[in-house]
């Protein structure tokens, strides 16, 4: 078999044909090597995992709204109540199971203290979920 060189004896044109040797030698390998790792693919451990069973509790934790309005009242679910009834209703709310969620409500001019001492009251009674109520804008 010659292939085509730089001498033009006798022949007026060069080579078209593909030469096939080099990609039937590639796909040979190929072939090899996907026969040697496809059965390593398919190999498996069986392993017994631990179950678990759990019901799924429906139950919503209750919500309480406190409100604070300008000059700084507070009111419990629309209910007014002074500062030392506060005090004991937070600290029954965070005996509660499951605990209420808390979600406090402040009108624009409230002062930042107040809302501090109520927060304060709250985590010192136990409570662990406050949230704030804003109006957008």
């Amino acid at each position: 078999m010659t292939f085509g060189g730089f001498s033009q004896e006798g022949r007026g044109a060069p080579m078209s044909e593909i030469n096939m040797v080099p990609l039937i030698d590639v796909m040979l390998v190929l072939l090899i090597v996907f026969m040697i790792t496809a059965p390593l693919l398919t190999h498996s451990i069986q392993i017994t995992l631990p179950t678990a069973e759990s019901q799924s509790t429906n139950e919503k934790p209750d919500t309480i709204t406190l409100a604070i309005d300008h000059d700084g009242r507070t009111y419990w679910n629309d209910q007014a109540l002074d500062d030392a009834e506060l005090g004991a209703r937070l600290a029954e709310a965070a005996l509660a199971d499951p605990q209420p969620d808390l979600h406090l409500r402040a009108d624009r001019d409230t002062r930042y203290q107040r809302l501090a001492e109520i927060m304060a009251q709250a985590r010192q009674a136990g409570i662990r979920n406050l949230g704030f109520i804003t109006n957008p804008q």
